[in-house]
């Protein structure tokens, strides 16, 4: 019983560590990434669908995104979507191609995205929290239940404890990791 709980915490906890690095992925370090334009919805006959359903999105190099809509008509309505999209973002069309030069970031612009990778890791960091206090109550409720044995609870809060720190000590590192990247010239 203990074991099922603490695998549960392992795999929500790692979720929300995925759920981090999906996060951070998003936030823009100076070099473009496909990665940059996943929120971003096209219309597409009528309905609102992701770029990446429409388009290929490549890397052309270290600033600049190329975009190849798979229909020519698609060309003026994926420009509109990254114009209206909020992220600062200026697309020139060629023939069949979309570039996407992305401006350098300034240093105001720098602190902000680490403001918002910081909230995020904080998310994280809550989420894995709730987590704990999920296996730690699941835990008492067995106790209550005459199931386990008060000691029992004791080690597998520790283990639980034990989980919390390793999920929360990945969190700091990708946040770690991130700020270098955010900072880097």
């Amino acid at each position: 019983m203990i074991d099922d709980i603490k695998k549960d915490a392992a795999v929500r906890m790692g979720k929300s560590v995925e759920a981090l690095v999906h996060d951070l992925a998003r936030v823009r370090t100076g070099r473009a990434h496909p990665s940059l334009l996943d929120q971003i919805r096209v219309s597409y006959y009528g309905s609102d669908v992701p770029l990446s359903q429409v388009a290929n999105v490549n890397v052309e190099d270290a600033r600049t995104l190329s975009i190849v809509p798979w229909e020519q008509p698609m060309i003026a309505a994926v420009e509109k979507a990254i114009l209206n999209s909020n992220l600062g973002l200026n697309p020139n069309s060629a023939g069949n191609v979309i570039r996407v030069p992305l401006p350098p970031l300034t240093e105001e612009r720098r602190k902000d995205l680490i403001r918002v990778v910081r909230n995020e890791t904080e998310q994280s960091r809550i989420s894995i929290r709730n987590i704990r206090r999920d296996a730690n109550s699941d835990l008492k409720d067995l106790v209550k239940e005459k199931l386990i044995s008060e000691d029992d609870e004791r080690r597998g809060e520790e283990i639980i404890q034990k989980l919390t720190d390793q999920h929360v000590k990945e969190v700091d590192e990708l946040l770690a990791k991130k700020e270098a990247d955010l900072m880097a010239f």
